[in-house]
């Protein structure tokens, strides 16, 4: 029996990997968090395990031959925040070459694998589920240049990937073997503009933005993606990627509310739940009362607005018949009030935000789905004209 292949289009994103499967049937959002452990966590009964939800517990053995680490077993996600070892990507490192970035990814489909709403598509014996995907992911602008997708791509296709559930709530003791059917690896650049201009099922929604001069800068936790649209497509000679991302900033202020205010925070979602909430923005809880931390995060994150507006203003000057200049990402989000106010003061460029949050963390995995959808139906088209018998 061949196994059907699932659509997983999957954001690797700094801060988080956010995944859509499937016929947008499913979607998952965990923390871009690693830790490496033992085999036996403690845990207080099986039973009680179970009733928790498994994304607060995935505690994993990875097996695969593209990982520098094989058969390393981890906690990712919320779990591993809770962890003195824990690692979150660093500046400067390429996500193409980092064993994080693959075990954040095997995790995820692995946890789309096991879900009982999949049982009718993986066949699964005993404890072991067999489940085949056709993926969309995409690198940094900067990495795509250098060449770095096809080796990423060529360490995935062709293999089996194990995920083995150790400790975690529902799912103990079960297997998943990954393969990949496709692997399509998209510029992050290019997918936010596909996301701009095409609904899901790839007609176009922005017929006044399709032939305009664009730029879209993507403010991820690691890196910024500059791209320059013209003409329907990204000039890949201009655009541009920087080695500039919100993750520094956040670990920064951590660090400085550890320094004066005492206060731990987890991990640096915790920072942008408190910079970006609708309520209580920039206030901390120390020792049982509200405390104000508006001091050191304006004067952090106006810094890093500074030097992001720098970038645009140099990629502007080289393209100076943009019309409008799009800001996507995580980090965007986190930035927007400083970057507008700078904005304002300074050149007035033609700069667009997002308003709607989600749609602005959800970008990249949105345009990824597009794309494979697009390319899984084109490659069905064309199998089946070629399966056709020619009338004589």
């Amino acid at each position: 029996m061949t196994t059907k292949s699932r659509i997983a289009a999957v954001d690797v994103g700094n801060d988080s990997i956010k995944a859509i499967f499937g016929e947008f049937d499913n979607e998952l959002n965990i923390p871009n968090i690693v830790a490496r452990d033992t085999e036996d966590r403690p845990v207080i009964g099986i039973e009680e395990l179970d009733t928790k939800d498994p994304l607060d517990g995935i505690h994993i053995r990875v097996h695969s031959p593209a990982l520098k680490d094989n058969n390393a077993i981890y906690r990712v996600g919320n779990l591993a925040t809770k962890s003195d070892n824990a690692t979150e990507l660093d500046p400067g490192s390429s996500k193409s070459e980092e064993d994080q970035t693959l075990i954040m990814l095997f995790a995820t489909l692995a946890l789309d694998a096991v879900n009982e709403d999949n049982a009718k598509v993986f066949p699964k014996s005993k404890n072991v589920i067999d489940a085949n995907y056709t993926l969309g992911t995409g690198l940094p602008l900067r990495e795509v240049k250098e060449g770095k997708d096809a080796g990423y791509r060529s360490k995935l296709v062709g293999s089996v990937h194990q995920v083995e559930f150790l400790v975690t709530p529902k799912y103990q003791g079960l297997k998943v073997n990954i393969k990949f059917d496709e692997v399509k690896v998209y510029p992050e650049g290019f997918a936010a503009y596909i996301n701009l201009v095409m609904d899901n099922s790839l007609k176009i929604i922005n017929k006044d933005l399709i032939d305009r001069r664009i730029l879209i800068q993507d403010i991820g936790g690691l890196s910024t993606d500059i791209a320059v649209i013209k003409n329907r497509n990204v000039d890949d000679d201009k655009a541009q990627g920087f080695n500039l991302g919100v993750s520094e900033a956040l670990e920064q202020i951590r660090e400085e509310i550890r320094s004066k205010h005492g206060v731990e925070l987890d991990s640096r979602t915790d920072v942008v739940e408190i910079i970006t909430r609708k309520n209580d923005r920039n206030h901390i809880m120390v020792k049982g009362s509200r405390t104000s931390v508006h001091d050191i995060t304006d004067r952090i994150l106006l810094e890093l607005a500074k030097k992001q507006y720098r970038l645009l203003r140099n990629v502007w000057a080289k393209n100076s018949q943009t019309e409008i200049c799009y800001f996507v990402g995580g980090g965007a989000t986190v930035l927007k009030e400083y970057i507008k106010t700078l904005n304002n003061n300074l050149d007035g460029y033609n700069i667009e935000f997002f308003e709607d949050e989600k749609e602005s963390i959800w970008m990249m995995a949105n345009a990824y789905y597009k794309l494979i959808m697009d390319y899984v139906k084109k490659s069905e088209k064309s199998s089946k004209a070629a399966s056709e018998p020619v009338k004589s």
